[in-house]
């Protein structure tokens, strides 16, 4: 692997016994399986009398989205110089997010968790784990400010999370030395994700409980989800339910879907994030 972080584009699929990658449905840029309105809902909802983003406003945001991946800081720091008029002139609520969060889903709705919900831990670690939402705050948790990016081209300032560093819940568990990644599944059933053992540490990447100041909402992927600092949104799975940890890197459901492995939004894992400031609760 590149000593930057940045990952090949060629890696294994879920293998067996690993959840299998299903047809997408719809996402950001995709229509959804019923035909109707792909689910990419402002919050709070829309009253009736709003009109629609035009579709040309959409595909340009999509465009600037792809340029950021594709070419790295340089034109990131471009888009961001871009929007922040839009932003201080109002004209920002024209662009999808404008400010506050677009909310997807590839499911066509908020799935509800299990009534006696567990966040399992498990794969190549001597201490399989089973989490309720109280363990997991009972752990020494990391408080983080930062900016959450969309890769559509969206940003929301300054978001408070709290939760458990990824590598850290990983040797609660025992880890194995020969473990390389994650492989992360949610009660959705439909949505995966991955990082590498290396992108969690560079990027300091937490199992939030609390976002915006208060447990993280049905609709933002609650009770618990991931967040990946320095990388676009769609790496920061939601309604999480299982942590595997495995000796293959494996394409997530964007990946699937054509988005790049490589998600850090400068291009690669900026130096700020290798050690990330972070405040830790006493234990």
């Amino acid at each position: 692997m590149p000593k930057d972080g940045s990952l090949p584009t060629s890696l294994g699929r879920p293998g067996r016994g690993k959840p299998k990658p299903v047809e997408p449905s719809h996402g950001p840029d995709r229509e959804p399986r019923n035909g109707g309105p792909a689910r990419g809902l402002n919050e709070p909802a829309p009253d009736a009398g709003d009109k629609p983003i035009g579709r040309r406003a959409v595909l340009t945001i999509l465009g600037l989205g792809a340029l950021g991946i594709a070419f790295g800081e340089r034109v990131q720091n471009g888009i961001t110089g871009l929007l922040t008029p839009l932003r201080s002139s109002g004209l920002a609520n024209l662009l999808p997010g404008g400010g506050s969060f677009v909310l997807y889903t590839v499911t066509g709705g908020y799935p509800a968790p299990p009534p006696d919900y567990h966040l399992t831990v498990d794969g190549m670690v001597d201490r399989p784990l089973k989490l309720s939402v109280a363990d997991l705050e009972a752990l020494p948790a990391t408080r983080l400010t930062r900016n959450f990016q969309c890769v559509t081209g969206w940003v929301v300032d300054d978001v408070h999370w709290a939760g458990v560093r990824l590598t850290d819940l990983a040797r609660h568990a025992g880890a194995s030395s020969r473990a390389t990644a994650f492989w992360f599944t949610s009660f959705d059933t439909v949505y995966t994700e991955s990082l590498s053992m290396e992108q969690a540490e560079q990027s300091g990447a937490i199992v939030a409980y609390s976002m915006l100041g208060a447990p993280v909402a049905r609709e933002h992927g609650g009770p618990v989800r991931l967040y990946v600092p320095g990388m676009f949104g769609y790496k920061s799975i939601k309604w999480l339910s299982g942590i595997t940890l495995t000796d293959q890197l494996q394409l997530g459901y964007w990946e699937l879907n054509g988005y790049p492995v490589n998600a850090w939004i400068a291009g690669h894992p900026p130096s700020s994030f290798r050690h990330p400031p972070q405040i830790r609760d006493p234990q």
